[in-house]
């Protein structure tokens, strides 16, 4: 009988953590990687693969089904006289077969930042294999392997070991296109230390290259001893009636194939490293060294063997790795009551640095794209480097700006370079009418960090392709040859300030309404799985996030003449007419008027525009602004607020393409989504009665105690005018899972609300559903989404860890920006205090890093205390009161040394009563 699952814990302070028998959970990997583009995946028996991009795989690709079912793995084998083979790996037919049978192994994972480490033990061998791997943080894509084997037996061990590794060396295109003839392409060159696979062609139909990148597999044993021979093709190593988890040439220790100097070509590849027989004596061990590279051409092998297996050099790297990836997850650490929470945070904190590195793709799951990132990615992704890698944030928005359309839409796709982007993945055009409400959204949290109001008056292009009017027509004049720059008459590049971008991706979005006076759901919002009311549906839940982001642009304004003095503000002539109240007002409750005076502005800039600038007193824009958020949310409170039978009431969030209100009762059961509530939540369109009614329509119907908080309940089937989402099952994706995106929003939403303890009762569900690994079965992290079994889905890349962190640090622990200054504002629970009645977090701030302790010696409860007395580094500071909390100003801040050899500044907050 098998036991259930005891789960990972954590080891120390710095994150690592410790699973048995992690072979007895399948789908679990690990990602290794480098800021140069190494990527791995990486299972507890060395399944995975191993690439640098989509067309530059070393080991075949996989996906998630292919970790328990595909034999190519990476191995490491041994042939014990007298007792035959066993795989260090856990990775042969033999061990597969005992797997859950008495004779089972025991396993021991080990995994930190950011390293890999199995412990097998096979007592009937007398052998101990430990295997640690990493990707170590140099200029060169390299994964290193360190095989350990000792002998626990009484008896001395004859030992042949050979490293086995997959040698696919080609694009993931080649997989289920031409598998065989690309493996012709192979030329295969074999060194003193390992081989070299450099296909001769990059193989394309439309257009075949000259192919100078080489997938290679280096060895050494003991002190930099080479192997004694090689494997170099793969038919070869496994033999007639072989298999790479059962191969002739290590079954039957068959004589190395190939030596030094030697070549072929035309085979599919592997690197199988022979290397000598040796005698291991009880308690003795023997150490190998096993380095996976790609690079731009022929490697300078002697370079590599010095740089990566030659002896000492793994400890080395493997010390430096470790430095570096605490280093990174050290910059935003948390200090509570819950130890076990604030390590579970550290990986958190790393999951944005790990979408960077890898975008959407590269992870078994993850097994579409090529790497790239989509527009609404990119925006919320900035949100944690905010905090943790600052300095490229303001580079990173500029560029973003330049994907905006001139019809408020914006290109899909974000190319390699910066600001460079594409029309479409799929050559379908397609517009998200979400797109617009998200860079608001993060440039503002910028400008609160940094107080660059100045970012806002940057000048930048628009990007112009053929689709127009939110890809509802076609430009026929343009061609790829036009270059995707919008122009104006003269022919030059027409350019507005990022204010200006911003205001036209709010403003389009308000006149581009349905039938019911709501923002068009056009090819689907937030949820992709939304994509099939192009024609009728209209998204409630989005046109909310738009209503607070012409609130927030109105303040926006007005803080620039505050703080600017600025009294006036230019934008396009063209954009002038959606500033209607200067002219002849729209009546707001005509969704014709609105079409109509939104399709006048599309003919004027549908080509180039004029380049002339209209300038707009800013008190009058505000106000303009204003007006239209204020219709907004009174519209959406009067014919949007729906109640169900049973007396609990919320927000409708769609209407489907036969126009009908979507959400309510039904003869199916009662519709509900989260989405809908999120963002009247988040800006403020919901009265405070309605959040708390909105709470507890949100448990009545959406709260499963075993899967957390659905995306929706269960519609009951298909819904051909809605969207792909409810063909899924139940409890799976965007169908009813509990999709960690969104829950996190709604817990932000509801902080930011004042409503603490219900959004930290949402945020300890997504941790206790994430950390159940009797059901999550995953590693320490949030995923994109937990499924109707309660397992962790989509590990590591999801935009939730982004939002988590945001919500934690600026949220929870209040710790924030406010147009330049520091905000101090938290919204702790009594019992998140420590024994001491502290908690605090670490985090940078203007450049400097900052630990802030919160220190509530009466032991107050959130709604109980405001923040008193401020000192930084033990002396009092003068801070202003704002709300519960104090703001210090940025020059205090600024005026401390910046971070060196670890140099944080405390800032140490004490919370006193209201009435004190």
């Amino acid at each position: 009988m098998r036991l259930k699952p005891t789960g990972w814990g954590f080891d120390e302070v710095n994150g690592s953590f410790t699973l048995r028998e992690p072979q007895e959970s399948n789908y679990l990997y690990f990602p290794l990687v480098n800021e140069a583009g190494m990527m791995s995946s990486i299972t507890p028996n060395l399944h995975g693969d191993v690439k640098s991009s989509h067309h530059h795989f070393l080991t075949p690709p996989v996906s998630v089904e292919d970790l328990h079912n595909s034999r190519a793995s990476r191995n490491f084998w041994v042939y014990v006289e007298g007792k035959g083979v066993w795989s260090a790996a856990g990775n042969s037919a033999v061990q597969n077969a005992r797997r859950f049978g008495p004779d089972r192994e025991e396993t021991v994972l080990q995994a930190g930042f950011l390293w890999h480490r199995v412990t097998r033990t096979n007592s009937g061998m007398g052998l101990q294999a430990e295997i640690t791997s990493f990707v170590p943080v140099t200029q060169d894509k390299v994964e290193l392997m360190q095989v350990t084997l000792t002998n626990i037996g009484s008896e001395p061990l004859l030992l042949t070991p050979t490293a086995a590794i997959p040698l696919y060396a080609r694009s993931a295109d080649d997989l289920r296109d031409h598998r065989h003839v690309t493996s012709l392409l192979h030329r295969v060159y074999v060194s003193e230390y390992g081989l070299e696979v450099q296909p001769a062609l990059s193989f394309d139909e439309r257009s075949h290259r000259v192919n100078r990148v080489t997938y290679s597999v280096f060895g050494s044993s003991g002190n930099g001893e080479a192997p004694v021979g090689f494997f170099p093709v793969l038919e070869d190593f496994i033999g007639e009636g072989g298999s790479l988890d059962w191969p002739q040439a290590v079954v039957e220790k068959s004589q190395p194939a190939a030596l030094a100097g030697d070549r072929c070509e035309g085979y599919e590849a592997v690197g199988g490293l022979r290397f000598q027989d040796l005698e291991l004596k009880p308690g003795e061990a023997a150490v190998y060294t096993i380095a996976l590279a790609v690079t731009d051409d022929r490697p300078d092998t002697g370079r590599f063997i010095r740089d990566y297996v030659s002896s000492g050099r793994f400890e080395e790297l493997l010390k430096e790795n470790e430095r570096v990836w605490q280093e990174k997850v050290g910059l935003l650490r948390f200090c509570s009551a819950d130890a076990s929470h604030d390590q579970w945070m550290k990986w958190v904190t790393v999951q944005p640095v790990f979408r960077r590195l890898m975008g959407n793709s590269f992870l078994p799951y993850h097994d579409y794209g090529r790497g790239g990132r989509g527009w609404r990615d990119l925006w919320q992704d900035c949100l944690a480097l905010l905090f943790m890698e600052p300095s490229e944030v303001r580079n990173l928005l500029y560029n973003n700006f330049a994907g905006v359309r001139m019809d408020g839409s914006n290109a899909t796709i974000i190319g390699a370079k910066p600001g460079e982007f594409i029309a479409d993945r799929n050559n379908i055009p397609r517009v998200w009418m979400d797109h617009g409400a998200w860079p608001l959204l993060t440039v503002m949290y910028y400008l609160h960090q940094s107080g660059d109001l100045d970012f806002l008056l940057e000048e930048q292009t628009y990007f112009k392709d053929i689709h127009i009017k939110r890809c509802k027509a076609k430009d026929e004049a343009w061609t790829p040859a036009a270059g995707s720059l919008l122009r104006k008459e003269s022919g030059e590049a027409a350019t507005g300030t990022i204010l200006e971008h911003l205001l036209l991706q709010n403003l389009v979005p308000f006149f581009h309404v349905g039938e019911h006076n709501v923002i068009r759901l056009e090819g689907a919002d937030w949820n992709d799985g939304l994509d099939m009311a192009a024609a009728r549906g209209e998204s409630v839940a989005f046109t909310a996030f738009y209503e607070s982001n012409l609130r927030e642009l109105a303040g926006l304004l007005r803080k620039l003449e505050d703080k600017l003095g600025l009294s006036q503000i230019e934008v396009a002539e063209e954009m002038k007419v959606l500033f209607d109240t200067w002219g002849t007002p729209v009546d707001y409750e005509s969704a014709s008027g609105k079409r109509d005076l939104l399709e006048r502005y599309y003919n004027s800039c549908s080509r180039t525009v004029s380049g002339r600038k209209s300038v707009l007193a800013i008190a009058r824009a505000a106000s303009d602004l204003e007006k239209k958020a204020d219709w907004l949310a009174g519209h959406l409170r009067r014919q949007e607020w729906v109640e169900s039978k049973e007396g609990y009431a919320w927000y409708n969030g769609y209407y489907n393409n036969d126009g009908e209100r979507v959400e309510g009762d039904h003869p199916s059961g009662v519709r509900m989504t989260l989405t809908g509530q999120v963002f009247p939540v988040m800006g403020g369109t919901a009265t405070d009665e309605q959040v708390k009614s909105i709470v507890r329509a949100v448990d009545r119907y959406l709260l499963d105690e075993r899967i957390g908080y659905r995306l929706n309940s269960n519609f009951g089937g298909i819904q051909q005018n809605l969207g792909r989402a409810f063909g899924f099952a139940f409890g799976h994706k965007e169908n009813g899972a509990m999709f960690s995106h969104m829950a996190v929003m709604y817990a932000n939403g509801l902080y930011r609300r004042g409503f603490v303890r219900e959004g930290r009762k949402v945020l300890d569900s997504i941790y206790a559903l994430s950390t159940d690994f009797a059901n999550s079965r995953m590693y320490p992290g949030v995923p994109e989404y937990i499924n109707e079994r309660g397992r962790g889905m989509y590990t590591y890349l999801t935009g939730s860890a982004s939002w988590l962190l945001l919500t934690e640090l600026t949220e929870v622990y209040g710790v924030r920006g406010y147009y330049g200054d520091l905000l101090l504002e938290p919204k702790l629970l009594q019992e998140q205090f420590d024994r001491e009645h502290q908690a605090s977090v670490t985090t940078l701030f203007a450049g400097r890093s900052l630990t802030v302790v919160y220190r509530n010696p009466h032991q107050l409860d959130y709604g109980r205390y405001k923040v008193g007395a401020v000192h930084l580094d033990d002396e009092p500071v003068a801070a202003a009161g704002q709300g519960r909390g104090m703001r210090l100003e940025r020059e205090l801040i600024l005026n401390l040394a910046r971070p060196s050899d670890g140099l944080t500044h405390v800032i140490v907050a004490t919370l006193q009563a209201h009435d004190e």
